[in-house]
């Protein structure tokens, strides 16, 4: 039982949130598109892309992007030892 209180505490450490985002614009956004990414060993030369310009119908309703690996995300990650490492994006649009 100590070992598993222990290999899940480790886990819980290990794990972590972050999150960046752009910002174009402070005026009221909406949350167009939502969607997660998946990598694996750890993202290791992939990418993933979203047309945040194609989502909004132009760039000059494009608001914010924002990509985020949440507490879930990171102990996914953890769990797998980095063999599978999720992470959600999300576009917001002007209103």
């Amino acid at each position: 039982m100590k070992k598993v209180i222990i290999a899940a505490t480790v886990a819980l450490f290990m794990s972590g949130c972050a999150q960046q985002s752009f910002v174009m614009s402070d005026n009221n956004s909406v949350l167009k598109e939502e969607n997660s990414q998946h990598f694996f060993i750890n993202g290791l030369a992939q990418e993933k892309e979203i047309n945040a310009s194609d989502v909004c119908g132009g760039t000059d309703k494009v608001a914010k992007v924002e990509v985020q690996q949440t507490f879930l995300n990171g102990v996914l990650r953890a769990v797998t030892l980095g063999i599978y490492t999720p992470r959600e994006a999300r576009v917001y649009c002007k209103s």
